[in-house]
């Protein structure tokens, strides 16, 4: 098969093949460890393996989670963080499948968290206890799903509230006139990059990717008639056309800093063109916006493959430009931050965005 003929899906299947075939699910990196970039990546393997039914994809999954788990559901993990509650993405399905009950133990702990996590003064949670004060976009990515899931799953639907409260913090405190959101906000204001408001000082694509991507899925989570459906239908359109505002007219892609492309140091980044391609055709085939704006994400993805993605003389799959893990800082630290190759936080985002153009034929 050749690159012009592979669909969406099979791209997905080639990116989660490649990274199979080099590593052990345990050894994905960073090894060892119970982690949001693997929650990530798993999380688009999860999805292929719904879309093609080949058990091989669940069986990757569901050994990442037995390596780190045992039979009681103890594991180890970060319990002053929000990103360690990402993974727990895996054991909700995972649960659901087979009824073992150490996948349940296992997220009940993680769900444990929300009541020990340091909170602001108006009640949302730090992003990790070294950040005190400090919410960040990427929290409502790493703990909104799992929190909503879990609530419905095991009859505590005050999780959602709780959740959708964290998303009017985030909103209040981020949002930029040009529709945008920057990366987060420190509430006491001392942070070095903190703005006079508190908030953080540029738009970062990979944190607003999240939010994208997060708030996106939140709606079809609510219940029917919830107050908020319909609040997130208008903040998923506005923040659709904002990105579409700052997509690269001649690659489809979307730059490190959003809205600060002119800028010569400023480059198109991977894996928040992936997320906010997942957004787009994801609010296209919810109905959230009209069929019309399928185009900009096919244009993205098509400027992915054209730009940023390559197959090797051995069929294996590279993504690259890929931003390595990021706190909150200022333009010169977003632009000159490690890039990387297969990067999880890129390839998972990748896998995610290709399943929603796949579903949106």
């Amino acid at each position: 098969m050749t690159v012009t003929q592979k669909t969406a899906l099979d791209w997905a299947k080639l990116a989660c093949d490649t990274l199979m075939q080099q590593y052990e699910p345990v050894k994905l990196p960073p090894a060892d460890r119970w982690h949001y970039h693997q929650g990530v990546f798993l999380c688009g393997m999860y999805d292929v393996w719904k879309q093609t039914n080949e058990k091989k994809y669940y069986d990757y999954v569901k050994t990442y989670v037995d390596q780190l788990i045992d039979e009681n559901g103890n594991f180890y993990f970060a319990r002053s963080e929000l990103d360690a509650i990402q993974p727990g993405l895996l054991l909700l399905p995972l649960y659901e499948e087979t009824k073992d009950e150490k996948y349940k133990l296992a997220a009940r702990k993680l769900r444990h968290l929300l009541n020990t996590l340091n909170k602001t003064k108006e009640g949302g949670f730090w992003h990790k206890d070294k950040y005190p004060y400090q919410m960040w976009l990427d929290g409502l990515y790493m703990a909104g799903p799992f929190a909503i899931q879990y609530g419905q799953r095991f009859g505590e639907p005050e999780l959602t509230d709780l959740v959708m409260e964290q998303e009017r913090l985030m909103r209040k405190h981020t949002q930029k006139e040009n529709g945008l959101y920057y990366h987060g906000y420190d509430e006491s204001k001392k942070a070095p990059w903190a703005t006079e408001q508190g908030h953080a000082p540029e738009i970062w694509g990979r944190a607003l990717g999240w939010y994208s991507m997060v708030t996106a899925n939140f709606i079809e989570m609510l219940p029917e008639g919830h107050e908020k459906r319909e609040e997130l239908k208008t903040v998923v359109k506005q923040l659709v056309d904002a990105l579409i505002t700052y997509q690269d007219k001649e690659t489809g892609l979307w730059y490190q800093v959003v809205d600060k492309g002119d800028q010569s140091d400023n480059y198109l980044e991977s894996s928040c063109s992936c997320l906010f391609t997942y957004a787009i055709a994801k609010a296209v085939n919810m109905g959230y916006v009209d069929t019309s704006y399928l185009t900009y994400a096919e244009k993205a993805y098509d400027g992915l493959l054209k730009n940023k993605v390559e197959v090797d003389d051995r069929g294996r799959f590279h993504l690259h430009d890929i931003c390595i893990g990021t706190s909150i800082g200022t333009y010169d630290y977003y632009v000159h931050r490690e890039r990387s190759t297969n990067d999880l936080h890129g390839v998972g985002a990748f896998a995610l965005a290709s399943i929603q153009l796949e579903l949106s034929k």
